[in-house]
């Protein structure tokens, strides 16, 4: 235990942070790498590996993951903000490079290859995307005649098209919704609201006529006609667990998922260890974005409140997608679960995002002085 009456850096770190977040990373990457045992030895399995490949490559990840969460949460908000200019910068041109030289995956070209490594640049993007405009949202916020909303709109038109052009209807979907609900917490016109709406909705019709993969999801989601192995198979395994699951390693039906490990690793949960356990497992993840939200509500510097609030905004929206589309809520979309699922560029990039939470969620003595000066002077109060 590190005392209080100690200082430095690691001293100053562990009386600062948000506790309960870490506590809530930690528990849920502690939750995912056990559900990897459950989940991955029979994909191993069946196309031909050793069968705890998966799970070992998983405990690897796991390492640089933490160890980037951690480091980043010793960050100042302003080193938060230069860091994801940064990492967006590198994240957009890697994503231009995987368009034209990209390894391509069921018809997409999301994945960059380095030495080794497959590298998914979009899921860097992303944490790096909401904290750049949660900057310029709250500049325009600070001196309205800085065109910062103009500058976050084209950044959203930028991060779209190449989205699109991967194609990954997908993230584009979560993109647009954080960014939406950034941009309505930062004061966007009802005039806006209506317009960009209507761009959204133009949107995905288009996306329905323009791309096959979109109107066959979507048919078969209405219909249930086609192709509906692998969501079915996972309504089976959820059915099939019942409310206390079969136990660790006692699944039948998880065996002939085809994404057990990445995609339906909900699925696999539920008929391991239950529908309780499921329910914990949403009610984790909802309190995390509560908890976020509410810290966003009681911040006074714009900044803060808009990329805190983007951020878990950015873990909620993307648990919801999952775990609807494992329920069969939502059309079929190839989406982990944060810090559950199985991918080296999801949990690394999770944990930046996790990282951004806990630097600026930090309680630092500085900020509480700035704010008792300025609650003081508001007031009409003599300064300390």
């Amino acid at each position: 235990m590190v005392s209080r009456v100690e200082r430095g850096a690691l001293a100053e770190w562990f009386w600062t942070i948000d506790r309960v977040f870490l506590a809530l990373f930690i528990l849920l990457i502690g939750i995912g790498f056990m559900l990897s045992f459950a989940a991955s030895p029979a994909v191993a399995e069946r196309i031909g590996l050793e069968p705890f490949h998966f799970v070992k490559r998983h405990a690897l990840f796991l390492v640089p993951a933490i160890a980037t969460m951690i480091g980043i949460s010793f960050m100042t908000p302003r080193q938060v903000r230069r860091t994801a200019v940064i990492l967006l910068i590198v994240a957009l041109a890697m994503m231009l490079f995987a368009l034209f030289f990209g390894v391509e995956v069921k018809g997409s070209r999301r994945w960059v290859n380095i030495a080794s490594l497959s590298i998914q640049p979009s899921e860097f993007m992303k944490p790096a995307f909401v904290v750049v405009c949660a900057w310029l949202f709250s500049e325009h916020a600070r001196q309205p005649e800085i065109p910062g909303n103009l500058f976050a709109i084209i950044l959203f038109g930028i991060v779209v098209a190449l989205l699109v052009a991967q194609p990954d209807l997908g993230q584009t979907i979560l993109t647009t919704a954080v960014w939406g609900g950034m941009f309505f917490m930062a004061g966007m016109p009802w005039l806006w609201i209506i317009v960009l709406g209507g761009l959204g909705a133009g949107g995905f019709v288009t996306a329905y006529y323009v791309f096959d993969h979109v109107a066959q999801r979507v048919n078969k989601f209405l219909t249930g006609e086609g192709d509906t192995f692998q969501v079915d198979t996972a309504k089976e395994a959820i059915v099939h667990g019942t409310w206390f699951g079969v136990g660790p390693g006692e699944g039948t039906v998880k065996r002939i998922i085809p994404d057990a490990h990445t995609d339906f690793i909900f699925s696999v949960a539920a008929e391991e260890f239950g529908a309780i356990f499921c329910m914990v497992l949403v009610l984790i993840f909802a309190f995390l974005v509560l908890r976020g939200l509410s810290h966003a509500y009681k911040e006074k510097n714009d900044f803060n409140r808009f990329a805190v609030a983007g951020l878990v905004l950015q873990i909620g929206i993307q648990s919801i997608i999952n775990i609807g589309v494992n329920l069969q809520l939502l059309p079929a979309k190839g989406m982990t679960l944060p810090l559950i699922s199985y991918g080296g560029s999801s949990m690394t990039a999770i944990c930046v995002t996790a990282g951004f939470i806990l630097a600026l969620t930090r309680h630092r003595p500085e900020k509480r002085a700035q704010d008792r000066t300025m609650f003081r002077v508001t007031h009409g109060l003599p300064a300390e």
